[in-house]
C-alpha cells in the first residue's frame, strides 16, 4: 500500500476560518472553499473548532434490488451530458474525480487529494493508488491528464466541461494550452494555469464529468461498458427503464476503502414528467425512491408514510430571452428595453407561491444568492408593470406576441404560466406553449423566449461562466458582453471573500441592468424513499451516489424479477 499522503494547508484557509468568526463568511461557503483548495474535510471542519460530522444511519444489509423513478434519457459523451438524469444510469461504471457533498465540502474519489499553490495557478492531484478499470487495468496519472484534456476540447459541440475548464483552453486552438496537463508520475498530474482560477476542482464535481478510458466510444457506451464503478448496464432502453447490475468480476476499490456498493441491481423505472404517476407508483409499490418529489406531492407521499429528505439550494428556475433568436424577421429580445419590460413586470413572490407552492426563497432575476459565498447584496429592479408596459411601447413592441414555451410538467409548467398571467395583466400580448420533455430538451438552448432549469453550483461564478459567458455551450440567452467576461476572470482570480464580492457587484448590476433573465427563486429539493431504504438522501446538485443507498437490516429487498 502506497503510505497516505500529508495533506497541505492552503494559507487562505484560517484567513478563510477567520472570516467565519467574523461573520463574513457562512459555514457552507467556508467549507466549500477551503476544500477546494485541498484542505481535507476533517482538518476543515477542525479550523471551526468543530468534529467533522456523521451520518446517523440504520445498518445496512448487502443485496436486493432498487426501483428508482427517473427519466431514462438517451446517453451520450458524458462532456455533452446536458440533464444529471443520464448521470445515474452511467455513474454505475463511470466516475468523478471529485464528489461534492451536501455540506459544501469537496472529497477526493478517483483523486486521493489535490493541493493548490498560494495563488490558485498550480494544482497538483494527486491520483487515488489501487484503482482499475473493470478489465483489470490500472487506473494511472495518464488517465486524469487525457480526460481533463479532452474536456478542454471546444469543438465537440455541447461539451459543457470545456467552459469548466477554460483556463485551461488556449483561446487560439480551442484545445487545452500545451504543457499546461502533465502525468509527472503513475500517480500525479500538475495543471499550471496562465491566471489563477479557484473554481477547477468545484468544476471537476459537477455530473457531466465522469471519467472515461483511453478507448472510449460514445456511440458504444452501453455495449462495452469500460469503467472503474460497482456496476455493469443490462439493458437501457429510453424513456422507458435501465438496469444496472453489480460486476462480480470487478473487485471495486471503493469496497476495499470502506464505501461498500450494497444493492446488487438498479432498476431505474420512466414514468414521463407527469407527478401524479410517480405518486399512483409509489402507492402500487412499483418503485422504493422517487427521483425529486415536487410541489403539492411532497405533502401526498409525508402523507404515505415515506421517509422524506430535503435540502436547500441553488437551484432555480430561468425564465430567459434569446437576444439572438428571430421572430417573423426581427430579433425583438436583441432590444434591451424589452428584456427590462419582461423582468419589470413579473413579481418573483406570485411565480414562487403559484408556481412552487412557497417551498423556496425569492430571487432576484440575477441567478446568484446568499447561498453563494461571493454573492453581492444588490437590490433588484422594481416590479412596475405600468413602467414595463411603457417601456415596451418606447420600443415600439407593445403588440408583439411573445411565445412563452415550457416543458409540460408541474412546477415549471406552473411557474411559467405564472409569468405569462402576469405579463398579460400587464398589457403584453403572450401565446403559451407546452411541449413534452422529449422534445423541448432537444431544442432547449434555441427557443426564442422559454423556461429551464438549472442546477445548484457551489460558486456562482461557475453558473455564470456555464450560462453567461460569451459563446458558452450552454448560453442559452445568447448574452455576449465583452466586459461581463473580463470582470468573471478577474472574479474567478480572486479567493478572498470580500474582494471578490466587489467585483461580483458588478457582474450582478450588468446581468439585472440587461434585463437577461427572470430568475425569480431558489429551490429546496426533495426525494421521498419508501421505508426501510437508506442512503436515499437528496443530493443539492442531483449527483449520482448509487453507492450510498441500501435496505435497511430487517427491512426485506425487493424480489428479483
Amino acid at each position: 500500500m502506497t503510505a497516505p499522503r500529508a495533506p497541505r494547508l492552503h494559507p487562505a484557509a484560517p484567513l478563510c476560518a477567520r472570516e467565519v468568526a467574523q461573520g463574513k463568511l457562512d459555514r457552507r461557503e467556508f467549507l466549500s472553499r477551503t476544500t477546494a483548495l485541498g484542505v481535507t474535510s476533517a482538518a476543515a471542519y477542525g479550523l471551526l473548532g468543530a468534529a467533522m460530522p456523521t451520518q446517523a444511519q440504520a445498518q445496512a444489509q448487502l443485496g436486493g434490488t432498487l426501483r428508482m423513478q427517473i427519466e431514462v434519457r438517451a446517453l451520450k459523451d458524458p462532456r455533452t451530458y446536458d440533464w444529471p438524469q443520464m448521470s445515474y444510469i452511467t455513474a454505475g461504471w463511470l466516475e468523478y474525480l471529485v464528489a461534492y457533498n451536501n455540506d459544501g465540502t469537496f472529497t477526493p474519489w478517483l483523486l486521493a487529494g489535490w493541493d493548490v499553490n498560494d495563488d490558485a495557478t498550480a494544482y497538483t492531484l494527486h491520483v487515488r493508488p489501487d484503482v482499475t478499470w473493470n478489465d483489470g487495468t490500472a487506473f494511472t496519472a495518464a488517465d486524469v491528464a487525457r480526460n481533463i484534456t479532452r474536456w478542454c476540447d471546444k469543438s465537440v459541440e455541447g461539451n459543457s466541461m470545456a467552459t469548466r475548464m477554460a483556463t485551461l483552453i488556449d483561446p487560439d486552438t480551442g484545445k487545452a494550452i500545451d504543457g499546461a496537463i502533465t502525468a509527472t508520475d503513475d500517480l500525479t498530474v500538475t495543471l499550471t494555469l496562465p491566471f489563477p482560477d479557484i473554481t477547477m476542482i468545484a468544476g471537476m464535481s459537477d455530473y457531466p464529468a465522469q471519467i472515461v478510458p483511453a478507448d472510449f466510444n460514445a456511440d458504444d457506451l452501453v455495449a462495452n461498458p469500460k469503467g472503474t464503478g460497482p456496476y455493469l448496464p443490462e439493458v437501457v432502453e429510453v424513456g422507458t427503464r435501465a438496469v444496472l447490475t453489480r460486476n462480480t468480476g470487478h473487485n471495486w476499490w471503493g469496497d476495499a476503502a470502506g464505501f461498500g456498493a450494497a444493492i446488487d441491481r438498479f432498476e431505474f423505472i420512466d414514468y414521463g414528467t407527469d407527478p401524479s404517476a410517480f405518486v399512483a407508483a409509489a402507492a402500487a409499490g412499483e418503485v422504493d425512491v422517487i427521483y425529486e418529489t415536487v410541489g403539492e406531492f411532497v405533502d401526498i407521499l409525508d402523507g404515505m408514510g415515506w421517509q422524506k429528505s430535503e435540502v436547500a439550494s441553488g437551484s432555480t428556475i430561468v425564465i430567459r430571452t434569446n437576444q439572438l433568436a428571430e421572430v417573423d424577421g426581427q430579433t425583438p429580445y436583441a432590444d434591451v428595453r424589452v428584456r427590462r419590460a419582461i423582468t419589470m413586470a413579473v413579481d418573483p413572490e406570485v411565480c414562487l407561491e403559484l408556481g412552487y407552492g412557497h417551498r423556496g426563497v425569492v430571487a432576484r432575476n440575477m441567478h446568484i444568492g446568499p447561498m453563494h459565498p461571493e454573492w453581492a447584496d444588490i437590490p433588484a429592479i422594481p416590479v412596475d408593470p405600468a413602467a414595463a408596459l411603457a417601456l415596451m411601447t418606447e420600443a415600439g413592441q407593445q403588440d408583439f406576441e411573445m411565445e412563452l414555451v415550457s416543458i409540460d410538467d408541474d412546477w415549471r409548467k406552473n411557474t411559467t404560466d405564472a409569468v405569462a398571467a402576469q405579463l398579460r395583466d400587464a398589457g403584453f400580448t403572450v401565446k403559451r406553449t407546452t411541449v413534452p420533455a422529449s422534445t423541448f430538451w432537444s431544442n432547449w438552448t434555441t427557443y426564442p423566449f422559454s423556461s429551464t432549469d438549472w442546477n445548484h453550483r457551489p460558486l456562482g461564478t461557475q453558473t455564470y461562466a456555464l450560462a453567461y459567458r460569451s459563446g458558452e455551450a450552454w448560453n442559452e440567452t445568447g448574452f455576449a458582453n465583452a466586459a461581463f467576461d473580463a470582470l468573471l476572470a478577474e472574479a474567478n482570480a480572486i479567493a478572498n471573500a470580500d474582494k471578490r464580492r466587489v467585483v461580483m457587484a458588478k457582474l450582478q448590476t450588468i446581468l439585472r441592468d440587461e434585463g437577461v433573465i427572470l430568475q425569480p427563486y431558489w429551490r429546496s429539493l426533495y426525494r421521498h424513499a419508501a421505508p426501510g431504504v437508506i442512503g436515499a438522501q437528496m443530493h443539492i446538485a442531483y449527483l449520482p451516489r448509487l453507492y450510498e443507498f441500501a435496505f435497511a437490516a430487517g427491512a426485506g429487498t425487493t424480489s428479483e424479477p
